[in-house]
């Protein structure tokens, strides 16, 4: 880790990898692998991070993440026996969230899985549901499947109480059936159909998913931790009042990244998170989708943004007024983390740096310059190896990985920056 002192004068390109970060010790459970999800969090960075605090002499009895995604900070909390605070205006993160970090009895599971199962199979489903279904999701799956699979959802619910920890772990699984079982084109970051798709029998996928589900929740015991805490909600925006915490470990979004109300739309409307999927967008880090003056909120923005902002302003207007909302939205979080932490406590952020039309989104420049506006006394920076991507730099068109240097640029690494309370 090197300390900065000076944001302006840190060549952060030139600081060097540090190969404690780049992997883990253990092999990654299975609970991190129950459902799909983009730029998923290493879970092996959780205990790198819980043990880098160690080093600075903290013992952090309850940790956050403040944009906690699918829970993999949660749960490794959990596995270390620590209390936890997250957040995510995602329904459907969060719901993966919950289901992974809650502790099962595995007869318990088979019960309600048999249960569902029977309520199934004397279940009748009118056909005309599929004329009424949301145009959408009609767009998106065959007839047969579509009904296969609202005669599933309905056997859930009717099978598992509306209050038990066991229901979040049925949905999760039937969420996560839902891209196999549509037209959706395999693998793809980005919705699009795939006309030469056979799509996977509904019952079948249930049946391997719960498998799945079931051995990822025997694989490793679950500490009984004083509370474990996952809410949705927008963290910039709610009034709620957040906990005191001991330690912040996140990854904020990409100021480019993806948007994350369209890549989970099937379970956004299957499970009746929102009518049309688009209105999730809303209140996003970065998004434009509410209300925001430009020219009068950009002169908030420190140094490092109001560089690459009016840079790209000859470019991209449009953008320009993006990045800047992400950037302001990141000013706000770097505040909002410092209230929340206790005395020496620390925030450890994970982000990397992206391209846009030939200029560097600088985003940890940025998040360094802003750690230091807000109040922490010590920044500390390093680098790690993006796993996976350095053979293959480019994305296709579809956001597949290429050596193909048509395709758009990704960088390899990404930033470990620290601000110590």
């Amino acid at each position: 880790m090197i300390k900065i002192t000076d944001v302006r004068k840190q060549n952060f390109e030139a600081i060097p990898i540090d190969s404690f970060w780049n992997v883990g010790d253990e092999r990654e459970l299975k609970m991190h692998r129950i459902h799909a999800y983009p730029a998923k969090f290493p879970a092996f960075l959780t205990t790198k991070a819980l043990e880098f605090a160690e080093t600075q002499g903290l013992c952090p009895e309850k940790i956050a993440d403040i944009f906690c995604g699918c829970g993999t900070v949660a749960y490794e909390a959990r596995r270390n026996n620590m209390g936890f605070w997250g957040c995510d205006i995602n329904p459907v993160a969060t719901l993966i969230a919950k289901a992974k970090s809650s502790d099962y009895k595995e007869k318990r599971l088979e019960e309600y899985y048999a249960i569902i199962l029977d309520v199934y199979s004397k279940q009748t489903i009118n056909k005309r549901i599929f004329t009424k279904a949301n145009d959408r999701l009609k767009y998106w799956y065959f007839e047969e499947q579509y009904l296969d699979l609202y005669r599933l959802k309905s056997s859930i619910y009717a099978s598992v109480p509306k209050r038990s920890k066991y229901l979040p772990f049925f949905l999760c699984a039937f969420s996560n059936i839902l891209k196999p079982t549509s037209k959706w084109l395999t693998k793809s970051i980005k919705p699009q159909v795939d006309p030469n798709k056979e799509p996977a029998n509904v019952l079948s996928a249930f049946a391997e998913q719960f498998k799945l589900m079931v051995k990822a929740s025997n694989e490793s015991s679950i500490a009984d931790t004083p509370e474990i805490k996952i809410e949705t909600t927008d963290f910039l925006a709610t009034r709620q009042k957040k906990p005191t915490v001991d330690m912040i470990i996140t990854s904020p979004p990409y100021v480019t990244s993806y948007e994350y109300a369209d890549l989970h739309q099937l379970s956004s409307l299957w499970l009746d998170f929102a009518d049309d999927y688009r209105d999730l967008r809303q209140g996003s880090i970065g998004s434009l989708h509410h209300d925001y003056n430009f020219d009068r909120e950009v002169k908030r923005l420190n140094r490092s943004g109001m560089s690459i902002v009016f840079n790209l302003l000859d470019r991209d207007k449009s953008k320009a007024k993006s990045v800047a909302k992400y950037f302001l939205d990141i000013q706000k979080t770097t505040q909002e983390c410092h209230s929340m932490l206790s005395e020496n406590g620390m925030a450890l952020f994970v982000i990397g740096n992206t391209e846009y039309k030939g200029i560097r989104m600088d985003n940890a420049r940025h998040l360094a310059e802003s750690l230091f506006d807000c109040g922490f006394k010590d920044v500390l920076v390093t680098k790690r190896k993006i796993t996976g991507k350095i053979l293959t730099p480019y994305r296709t068109e579809n956001g597949c990985f290429t050596s193909n240097k048509s395709g758009k640029k990704i960088y390899s690494e990404e930033f470990i920056i620290v601000g110590k309370k």
